[in-house]
């Protein structure tokens, strides 16, 4: 059984934290795949396709820590809070899971803890961890997340290539925005397709409420299918890391609150 969450670089260069949320497909072979056929394990419904490679580009090119996810976000997500009701989904893109059906805190609250205490702690402790070797260090590091998303959505095809989601702090948004405009031809999207305001996903917790600079990238998964499309977008999001570091407003801690707590 893989850990519930995987690192590189831990003593690396403490100015980035890179994230990735959806990097596995991984269940517990006792689960028979949540009641799935195999081939929906493969789809993004389990995981964020090409997310963690890029992720690992990121992390290896910078030589920063990285913590990734290792279990499905079908068996539980990370990127929600532990009072989301799509913590553990019961049905995706038209998808019925049949062993998540009575999974929650009303149903079967023994099994939801199972699966809290067993992926969903592991993994966030692991992110703590990380940030308090970096305060150790008197750092305030700057957090990316990396996400893909599918180009089409209920037969609606998506155009943009990539896109930054934020809550209120702006500070990597607007670099971000700013640093892919010189790509010429690139549709960059801003809080789309969905949006960084999500209160008690992974960045809220981590990064929002800690004041760090921080954004979540989505990728679109035909941009990252190849291996020179991974080192083509791990190329331009280490230079936007690079470019945010050397602006002391980065590296300091800011309490923009969340528009979640308005």
């Amino acid at each position: 059984m893989p850990e519930a969450f995987s690192t590189r670089h831990s003593d690396g260069d403490g100015r980035f934290l890179i994230l990735c949320d959806h990097a596995s497909n991984y269940v517990p072979p006792e689960l028979d795949n949540l009641g799935l056929p195999p081939e929906h394990l493969t789809r993004h419904i389990a995981y964020d396709p090409g997310a963690v490679d890029v992720a690992r580009f990121i992390a290896d090119s910078l030589n920063c820590p990285l913590v990734e996810a290792g279990f499905s976000r079908l068996l539980i997500d990370p990127n929600r809070g532990l009072d989301d009701p799509t913590l553990i989904m019961k049905f995706s893109d038209d998808i019925i899971i049949p062993a998540n059906r009575g999974v929650d805190r009303f149903n079967d609250l023994e099994l939801w803890q199972s699966r809290v205490d067993k992926y969903y702690n592991p993994y966030h402790n692991a992110i703590a961890a990380a940030l308090a070797r970096a305060e150790a260090q008197e750092i305030a590091p700057i957090i990316l997340s990396v996400h893909s998303f599918t180009p089409v959505w209920k037969d609606k095809p998506r155009p943009w290539q990539a896109a930054v989601l934020w809550d209120r702090d702006d500070r990597l948004r607007n670099l971000a925005i700013s640093h892919m405009g010189q790509y010429e031809g690139l549709n960059f999207g801003d809080n789309v397709p969905y949006s960084g305001r999500l209160k008690n996903d992974c960045l809220y917790r981590h990064a929002t409420h800690n004041g760090f600079a921080h954004a979540l990238i989505e990728l679109r998964q035909d941009e990252i299918a190849q291996p020179k499309c991974v080192e083509l977008w791990g190329t331009r999001l280490v230079a936007l890391l690079q470019q945010a570091a050397g602006d002391c407003e980065m590296t300091v801690r800011r309490n923009y609150g969340s528009c979640c707590d308005a």
